[in-house]
């Protein structure tokens, strides 16, 4: 939009949405002072570098502004113009533009992403340099489709990480955003959406705000819009919009009663005073956003200041209205007809906040250009044709300086001065934009000059979700995907990665806790020798073992006494052994068992039992010949009191031999590793492989005490004799009523302890026994001597006496007799 021109009186040409002076069909254009501004701000720099002595010394640079009204067919006409061939109305159609001389020779605008999407093709196909001072597509820092646009403001991009920066800082996730339906809110919207999800912020509602508002659907549109706001009850509002769609919105939102809101905007809107005008407008809420951080130009304000006063002077409009009259027929449009209304009064506020560095910096940016391409000096410029296309390569390569400051355009042809955050403070119905923080590599928030006091109320609170814990996993709630409740990961399970949606399992030899971040070995569970359950049970096993010790060493010294041969005599002494051998082997059950000690627990269990109650067995059949069978006693006695009956104790242990035999072919106990029944170890215990083995091993035992507890349970004796009977009657009784408990405990539990089951089980049939059968006998010998004759022995079994000639004829089956 520049043309080097030293005595012509148009060698700058600038397009921009600022002064209304051409109104064509079905176009409304109005005064925009924000545009009037940034045009004035053009001047200013025009006119600066026109009086510098350095800066393109000896060159005058003229302008055209036109404006565009926000309008695609009003920046075009203006882009046509650009594009005549010097000094004539035609555009020339050629194959290399490389020696063609536009109108102009740089573009300064439009203020639109739109406009310049639209624009910057059309010049980047003649070559023509153009730089926006608004316009912040990220589509156009694609130098390959726009080779010759330029910008000096950031990108959508960085406005956008500055804004989920802002998000994130106070925890905000839960949010509405809001675009114009245009390139500038469409592209931003697009972006931040890309971004968002990337920082767990959950978007609630996204909606586009009709640009053409005359249109009929609009307003219910808008409408919609509010409704589906108020009913995802979403506090936070992010705003990309230009100021007139922003009107439009806000208003409607108060007159609907949307309520307090956070407001995250951006300059367009922002520091308008359309937006700032609305009736009530303090009653949305909190306002806050970025607007692009610029430097105040030094001598703009007095500049205009000046400006409006030499308006008012006779001269100057007389010498306006002869410049007017002067002005070729090729012009679009000569003379703004509203500017001639406003004051500098009207413009004071806007000015004060107006950023017009960026237009500043853009004329600055071509200038320098320009002042490369021609070779100039401090001092002068050499008189020398410039295409447009030779100022690209200094714009690409070359820093310039504006008041001091360092600038450059970026490898996608952008500026990244940064972003000041600004909040919208109300005193007294005055509103003041106060800057609370700035961004640039990062973001900086002075949160104490915020004024949030109602930072823990409803309306600055907006999560979907808290950010999880580690050890928790997101569960996502409702429809939508990025809204989830913190979840504790279940024990035996932990949280593996960051942002995981699942819980990873444990392996099965380790375990965790609820909301873990790692798994523990577990650690091996049996009955170990040091532990007070344990101590307890040796104890025990050591009184019964010392019990039965003692019965035996009293009755080996009283072998030969009537008692102790009425008790069974050597057979007695066997099965003391084996419930000795019984209590002994309750040391298998303690410590690490393995697969063979699992294979033996049960053998030396059944085995020893199976030997001991032969004994009791091969006594009670005793009994029951002499009290049930008397005439047949005779006949049979001698199989079962003297040395025939080792026979029948070998014959009665030899179907637990063979069912030994077959619980090894079936399948033995064997050793397993069970996770599941503590939460932190893993218990090793002896599982059963055949239950019908099982079954026989301990049936077998359950069918002798059965038969020694039928042969004495009925008989009856004498007060004055001794009831060998009771005694293992008694016996049995325990036995089968530890059995009852035993099968119940042992079939359910799947600990450590089962062991002690199997422990107590045996500890308490073994001391059973000794207190009902050999504890009595003990008591006689010890205390009682005086009872252990054969007088006191004889008949002891039998219910009531024989006639006198039965007896005489019969001898006393219980008597002593030879072993």
């Amino acid at each position: 939009m520049l043309n080097r021109q030293r005595m012509r009186n148009k060698p700058i040409t600038t397009l921009t949405a600022l002064i209304n002076h051409v109104t064509p069909v079905s176009s409304h254009c109005r005064l925009y002072v924000d545009g009037l501004i940034w045009a004035l701000g053009m001047k200013f720099a025009i006119d600066q570098i026109n009086n510098s002595t350095s800066l393109l010394p000896g060159v005058k640079l003229g302008y055209d502004m036109y404006d565009t009204c926000f309008e695609p067919a009003m920046a075009l006409y203006p882009s046509l113009l650009f594009l005549t061939q010097n000094s004539t109305t035609g555009i020339g159609v050629l194959c290399n533009y490389s020696d063609y001389q536009p109108r102009v020779t740089a573009v300064i605008g439009p203020y639109k992403s739109d406009l310049c999407l639209l624009t910057a093709k059309l010049f980047s196909f003649f070559w023509i340099p153009q730089v926006s001072y608004a316009a912040s597509s990220e589509k156009l820092t694609d130098t390959e489709l726009y080779p010759t646009f330029y910008r000096t403001v950031p990108g959508d991009k960085n406005l956008v990480e500055a804004v989920i920066l802002l998000l994130t800082k106070f925890g905000w996730n839960w949010i509405a955003i809001i675009g114009s339906d245009d390139e500038y809110g469409r592209g931003a919207q697009e972006q931040f959406l890309n971004i968002a999800e990337n920082h767990s912020i959950c978007i609630a509602f996204e909606g586009l705000i009709p640009t053409d508002l005359a249109d009929p659907s609009a307003k219910q549109y808008l409408e919609y819009t509010i409704n589906l706001i108020n009913r995802t009850q979403v506090n936070i509002i992010v705003l990309f919009s230009h100021s007139l769609s922003a009107q439009a919105f806000l208003e409607l939102s108060i007159k609907m009663g949307l309520g307090k809101k956070v407001w995250i905007g951006t300059e367009t809107w922002l520091l308008s005073d359309i937006a700032a005008s609305i009736p009530n407008i303090q009653s949305i809420g909190i306002v806050l956003g970025f607007i692009t951080k610029t430097s105040p130009v030094p001598g703009f304000q007095e500049y205009v200041a000046d400006l409006f006063t030499s308006v008012q002077q006779e001269e100057f409009c007389q010498e306006s209205r002869e410049l007017n009259q002067l002005l070729s027929p090729d012009t679009l449009g000569a003379r703004c007809r509203q500017c001639d209304r406003v004051s500098l009064r009207a413009m004071a506020s806007s000015l004060s906040r107006a950023q017009v560095e960026p237009v500043h910096v853009a004329v600055y940016s071509v200038a320098h250009a320009l002042h490369r391409a021609l070779g100039c000096t401090q001092h002068e410029c050499p008189r020398a044709p410039i295409r447009p296309w030779q100022l690209l390569q200094f714009l690409d390569t070359f820093p310039f300086e504006v008041n001091g400051q360092q600038f450059r355009f970026d490898r996608s042809h952008g500026t990244s001065t940064g972003y000041k955050l600004i909040f919208w403070s109300w005193e007294n119905d005055t509103l003041q934009y106060l800057p609370v923080g700035d961004y640039g590599e990062s973001l900086y928030i002075n949160e104490s000059q915020m004024e949030l006091h109602t930072k823990d109320s409803e309306e600055t609170t907006s999560e979907c979700f808290k950010l999880c814990k580690p050890g928790q996993v997101k569960q996502t709630k409702g429809f939508h995907h990025c809204c989830y409740d913190c979840t504790d990961c279940p024990e035996n399970t932990f949280w593996s990665a960051e942002d995981s949606s699942m819980c990873t399992p444990c392996l099965q030899d380790q375990w965790s806790p609820a909301r873990s971040t790692q798994c523990y070995n577990r650690s091996e569970r049996y009955l170990f020798w040091t532990e007070p359950l344990t101590i307890a049970l040796l104890t025990l096993m050591s009184i019964t073992m010392t019990l039965a010790c003692l019965a035996a060493v009293l009755f080996l010294k009283n072998l030969e006494t009537p008692l102790v041969q009425a008790s069974g005599g050597k057979l007695s002494l066997f099965a003391l052994l084996t419930l000795l051998l019984l209590c002994l082997s309750c040391c298998l059950y303690i410590g690490k068992p393995s697969n063979n000690i699992c294979m033996i627990q049960p053998m030396v269990y059944t085995l020893c039992l199976s030997a001991c109650f032969s004994t009791f067995f091969i006594k009670s059949l005793e009994i029951t010949l002499v009290t049930e069978f008397p005439h047949c006693a005779p006949t049979f006695l001698h199989w079962v009191t003297q040395r025939r009956a080792w026979l029948l104790v070998a014959l009665c242990l030899l179907p637990e031999c063979l069912f030994c035999l077959g619980y090894l072919h079936l399948g033995p106990d064997y050793l397993v590793t069970d996770y599941k029944s503590l939460p932190t170890e893993v218990v090793l215990l002896c599982n059963t492989e055949s239950w019908f083995a099982f079954a026989l091993m301990h049936g077998y035992n359950g069918c002798l005490g059965s038969a020694c507890f039928l042969c004495t349970f009925m008989v009856q004796g004498s007060g004055k004799k001794y009831n060998f009977a009771r005694g293992i009657t008694f016996a049995f009784l325990i036995y089968f009523i530890v059995c009852i408990f035993f099968v119940a405990v042992f079939v359910t539990l799947k600990t450590v302890l089962r062991s002690v089951a199997q422990i107590g089980t045996m500890l308490t049939i073994s001391l059973g026994i000794l207190v009902t059968y050999y504890i009595p006998k003990c008591y006689i010998i010890v205390l009682k001597p005086h009872l252990n004759t054969v007088d006191y022995f004889q008949n002891s079994i039998e219910e009531e006496p024989e006639d006198s000639s039965t007896r005489d004829n019969n001898p006393d089956p219980l008597s002593p007799a030879p072993q």
